[in-house]
């Protein structure tokens, strides 16, 4: 019911607001206590224990949504199984000039080139040391700053800043709006920065488990040596994956042609082609997070088919509405009760090798 209302009246009202606007009043408004009545899905077979922490339900906030840790216990308020705050910045930044978010709303999508715009670690950390960890998992995502002379040591100081107040970390080298930092995936680099960030976790009193995010415009041989590299490592898991530079599918659109990563719905296979074959070639009991084009059960479901054990959205709840996390769980709860699996784990990877052989566009 809530979930159509939005769609019915709040959709159509904050539509008519430019994005960014339309994302500041909505942190505004779920900070100061404002957001709908939520009743969150507690079927035990929604549970994981995974990388050492207990997941609820599998889906998550990516990050982007939530950039200087505003809303964290608010988003789990609304039923999600964790939430990712961030991508947060040693120094804060302004990001690139507006206007630089675009909704293509007929598909469903958006393009940003907002550039890790954040009030940078100062300001996030002394709100993730307020809040009650008790009220659930939350991650914090870590980049580097545009100017910085050293990628490698922003992310070192992310690692020994937010250790104490992290229930996980994300390192994010997979942005296409920060010059340079994609290169971070080449195989080389990748084991230098992964050397240095558990380098830095080891000097901590607290040791958060660390996943890797990466694009999903790789090439075959590309992922084969991130598999390679990320397999001998410590990492707790990747997540699968950011926006994609491909216009595939929206050429025609209006905000089509403008620069910067692509997400929602047109991301989808893409995203969920390379998340398959990413879990071929990693070890079975590395967890794999599926993001992009999740927006309802039949796309989360399939995210975990093809490999994953958790998912995370932020442009499916713009055009979903605030009950999105709820209505997938209910969704896998109903496909659970129809197959008789009874957990997710009987779900994931299910269809992998179908999903690895499909091409990344049609």
């Amino acid at each position: 019911m809530i979930g159509s209302l939005y769609n019915a009246l709040g959709r159509r009202l904050f539509f008519t607001l430019d994005p960014e606007t339309a994302h500041g009043l909505v942190i505004k408004a779920l900070s100061s206590g404002l957001r709908p009545p939520s009743c969150p899905v507690t079927d035990p077979r929604l549970n994981q224990e995974l990388a050492g922490l207990n997941f609820p339900n599998p889906v998550g906030v990516a990050a982007g949504f939530d950039k200087n840790a505003e809303v964290a216990d608010a988003m789990l308020a609304l039923g999600f199984g964790f939430t990712e705050i961030g991508t947060v910045t040693p120094r804060p930044q302004t990001g690139n000039p507006k206007p630089r978010v675009f909704r293509l709303a007929d598909r469903e999508a958006l393009i940003n080139r907002l550039g890790f715009n954040n009030q940078g670690h100062g300001a996030a950390l002394k709100r993730l040391e307020a809040r009650d960890r008790k009220t659930g998992i939350c991650g914090v995502n870590i980049g580097a700053n545009k100017d910085s002379e050293d990628f490698v040591a922003d992310y070192v100081l992310g690692i020994r800043n937010f250790a104490h107040v992290a229930d996980y970390f994300t390192v994010n080298i997979s942005s296409p709006n920060t010059p340079g930092l994609r290169n971070l995936q080449a195989a080389e680099a990748l084991q230098r920065l992964l050397d240095a960030v558990f380098e830095a976790r080891e000097t901590t009193e607290f040791r958060p488990p660390i996943f890797l995010k990466i694009a999903p415009d790789l090439e075959d041989s590309e992922i084969g040596d991130i598999a390679r590299v990320v397999s001998k490592s410590s990492l707790a898991g990747m997540m699968i994956s950011n926006t994609t530079l491909s216009r595939k599918g929206v050429e025609r659109e209006r905000h089509g042609a403008e620069a910067g990563g692509l997400s929602g719905r047109p991301l989808f296979r893409r995203s969920t082609v390379m998340l398959a074959r990413f879990r071929q070639r990693l070890p079975r009991e590395m967890p794999i997070v599926g993001i992009g084009g999740v927006c309802d059960g039949e796309s989360a479901v399939a995210k975990l088919e093809a490999g994953a054990s958790l998912v995370q959205l932020y442009t499916g709840m713009i055009y979903a509405g605030p009950t999105v996390a709820t209505d997938i769980c209910r969704s896998i709860v109903a496909r659970m009760d129809q197959t008789g699996e009874g957990s997710i784990s009987q779900i994931s990877a299910t269809q992998t090798d179908e999903w690895a052989a499909m091409p990344l566009e049609l």
